[in-house]
């Protein structure tokens, strides 16, 4: 097998010709189709998150075939389509798996962090983290759905049943989470950085009521807000835009420090929450909804050894979307 490695923070990544792992018990190996490239393989690359296992190959939006099965897997089947997301194992049995929270769990383990990921022609999975995807056939546009997708959708959730939306920092995330809310009828308003009229047009063009730069005031007061750009400061911009009551939601696995901002902004019963991981009732859920709300994913596709240059790419905001490696 070929892998895109990390072996120092903050370096490029390498090519490296390796043997083809075996799958354990438990565990299948899946021929990588397309792993799209997401911010948090950014945060690891550079080191916004603390203790990677290193090497490591980043990459957790993974989309495959099965090619093999350890002892005790009957399903997924072999030959069959599944997505690998960034949660890749949980212990099952500590406080917080037994509470139905198992994007908590005391002992998880991340995929492209904490164990190999799919900037790779193969990886290793836990089956249990294995989702089918009958019915996706196209793996290209299905990979931004394991982690852009499934964050998105835990963080509407999050943000509640509400009608007129915000959405700052509009990439992967954003792009597919506005169809879903278009399709419940919701209002988005799309919020980018300043002067980035590419994105704000994708953002109309994908039926936002209003797109503007985040440091703006939309032009009524929101429901809710949820937060995808890693960038503390649009935390109390987002307070402010939501109103009495609203919501402001944390979509990211990390974000720079968030400034000192007055009482104010908190007062009149506003709240402020974050959103960890997933959970595999998000993934069941948002993958049969997904295709009745019609997602279609903007993609710009990198050959598996240009992944340096998706990864650089999507640190400047070059692409509308998600960029994705093709082994």
């Amino acid at each position: 097998m070929q892998a895109m490695v990390l072996h120092a923070i903050g370096q490029p990544l390498a090519m490296e010709e390796r043997p083809t792992p075996e799958p354990g018990p438990g565990e299948v190996l899946i021929r990588v189709e397309a792993c799209a490239v997401c911010r948090t393989d950014l945060h690891v690359v550079d080191g916004e998150l603390p203790d990677p296992v290193l090497p490591i190959v980043p990459g957790h939006e993974i989309v495959g075939i099965v090619e093999r099965c350890g002892q005790g897997v009957p399903t997924p089947a072999v030959g069959s389509r599944v997505g690998i997301p960034w949660l890749g194992h949980t212990c099952g049995h500590c406080a917080y798996c037994a509470a139905d929270q198992e994007n908590l769990c005391d002992a998880a383990i991340f995929t492209g962090y904490q164990r190999d990921g799919g900037f790779a022609t193969h990886v290793v999975a836990d089956a249990a983290f294995a989702f089918p995807l009958e019915g996706f056939d196209d793996p290209v546009a299905a990979a931004p759905l394991m982690c852009a997708g499934l964050i998105g959708w835990r963080s509407l959730r999050m943000a509640g049943d509400v009608r007129r939306i915000g959405l700052y920092g509009f990439g992967a995330a954003a792009h597919i989470l506005i169809q879903v809310c278009r399709w419940q009828g919701r209002q988005v308003c799309a919020f980018t950085r300043a002067h980035d009229t590419l994105a704000q047009s994708h953002a109309l063009s994908l039926g936002a009521v209003w797109a503007g730069a985040s440091d703006e005031l939309p032009p009524e007061p929101l429901d809710a807000a949820i937060i995808f750009a890693p960038v503390g400061a649009l935390v109390p911009q987002a307070l402010k835009a939501v109103r009495k009551g609203g919501r402001v939601v944390c979509g990211g696995i990390y974000m720079s420090d968030i400034p000192q901002f007055p009482y104010r902004l908190l007062w009149e019963e506003r709240q402020l929450v974050s959103v960890a991981n997933l959970t595999r009732h998000d993934a069941t859920e948002f993958l049969s909804i997904a295709p009745k709300a019609g997602v279609k994913t903007t993609t710009t596709v990198y050959p598996l050894g240009r992944a340096n240059d998706a990864l650089v790419d999507l640190k400047a905001g070059r692409f509308t979307g998600a960029a994705v490696l093709v082994p």
